[in-house]
């Protein structure tokens, strides 16, 4: 089952703010970035909490974290082989938070952690979507206006230089770490294209992975969120600026396979179409609920459609519900994932990281849809993946209809 994870994230306002995979056996993809690792999911919502973790511990526990040390210190003292006291301290953390039982509740390494943090935030590289092949290191994928993109480098380069040194026989991963650790802001890369080696300088910089498809169907705006990082909502408001200079007069934003990220992305989208003042989601909490309304001027009054199918969890599930309830959209395709909780994050001093849940999350009616999911209005099965013509997609052509 796919692990989705619900986070909150702060603001100044008190707002609330998907998977790589490693799979040595199929194609590996690797964004040229910041470090990547196995099985952290995108379905996540951040809350970070800065403040001293001291201020929130009971005077009580102090008899318990003696205990504890005790069987600590018993270990690394006195156990028949040598203990890495790191390893031992990551397994306690994420015993205990096994024990609560609760699928959202864990904790994360440093490298998980800062795998999530720079992968929602944006990453040092060049902009490209990699895979090992026998040849060398073949680019799948430029992003649009990033460095690899504005130097030249194409889809179906096969890299096989960077910075003088051969990578023919490196895997994805080598190559991506000789990105990530550059200590220059430019790379040499040399790359062959059509039999013929080609030399390009690029920069190294922070690069954002694009979150945003658009295009026009029929006279029918179409904008999908793959995820929702921190740059989704102005690459989304830039999006549907764009169709609507082209005078689109509905839209069907597909949130298929969208295992969510940053509620305030997912917030600050509502709020280019809902009315100032009605509901977006609300906070379900020990201490009471809180509904969170929208603050802005913008809206719209056209149809809208939202696509979504199983795959479609936490922030999309809340962008989805805010639209149905506050806007009057349309839910179009099959049942969503039903991610209703949402966690808290603190950061630990040895660099990991631990959330747990703290609240559950309500749609603007006061619905809670954790385990349950949204309920299309309109039930259209069909199978959807990345590339998948129109013509071919039986859900997208019923939205499209929907909507006109």
């Amino acid at each position: 089952m796919k692990e989705n994870n619900d986070l909150i994230k702060e603001s100044n306002q008190n707002k609330v703010e998907k998977t790589v995979t490693f799979n040595l056996i199929e194609i590996i993809i690797i964004i040229l970035m910041t470090g990547l690792v196995v099985g952290v999911s995108t379905g996540i919502v951040v809350y970070r909490n800065y403040n001293n973790n001291e201020k929130n511990i009971p005077g009580h526990k102090t008899d318990y974290l003696s205990e504890f040390e005790s069987a600590y210190y018993n270990i690394l003292n006195s156990y028949v082989e040598k203990v890495n006291e790191k390893e031992l301290m990551n397994a306690a953390i994420e015993g205990m938070y096994n024990f609560l039982g609760d699928p959202y509740t864990s904790y994360l390494d440093e490298t998980m952690s800062d795998d999530l943090t720079d992968r929602l935030n944006g990453y040092k590289g060049i902009g490209v979507e990699i895979t090992k092949i026998e040849q060398g290191i073949l680019v799948a994928n430029v992003f649009e206006n990033g460095p690899a993109d504005i130097a030249g480098l194409e889809i179906g380069d096969i890299i096989v230089k960077i910075n003088g040194k051969d990578v023919t026989k490196s895997t994805a991963a080598e190559a991506q770490n000789m990105i990530k650790k550059s200590a220059d802001s430019k790379i040499e890369m040399s790359v062959l294209r059509g039999g013929i080696t080609i030399t390009l300088e690029i920069d190294v910089k922070e690069v954002h992975v694009p979150t945003i498809e658009k295009s026009i169907y029929e006279g029918v705006g179409y904008i999908r969120i793959t995820s929702f990082s921190n740059k989704t909502s102005e690459q989304f408001e830039t999006a549907l600026k764009e169709l609507e200079e082209q005078n689109i007069t509905s839209l069907v934003i597909d949130l298929r396979n969208n295992g969510g990220g940053y509620l305030n992305a997912a917030y600050e989208i509502a709020e280019l179409f809902v009315e100032k003042g009605k509901n977006i989601y609300g906070l379900e909490t020990k201490k009471g609920t809180t509904f969170y309304e929208d603050r802005t001027k913008a809206s719209r009054n056209y149809k809208i459609g939202i696509l979504m199918n199983g795959g479609s969890a936490s922030a999309s599930e809340i962008l989805a519900a805010a639209l149905k309830e506050s806007y009057g959209a349309t839910l179009i395709g099959t049942l969503s994932y039903g991610k209703g909780t949402v966690q808290e994050t603190s950061e630990l001093s040895t660099g990991g990281m631990i959330k747990y849940t703290t609240a559950y999350w309500l749609t603007p009616d006061g619905n809670k849809i954790d385990g349950k999911g949204l309920k299309p209005d309109v039930e259209i099965n069909g199978a959807f993946r990345d590339g998948l013509p129109y013509e071919e997609d039986v859900q997208l052509k019923e939205a499209i209809n929907t909507v006109k």
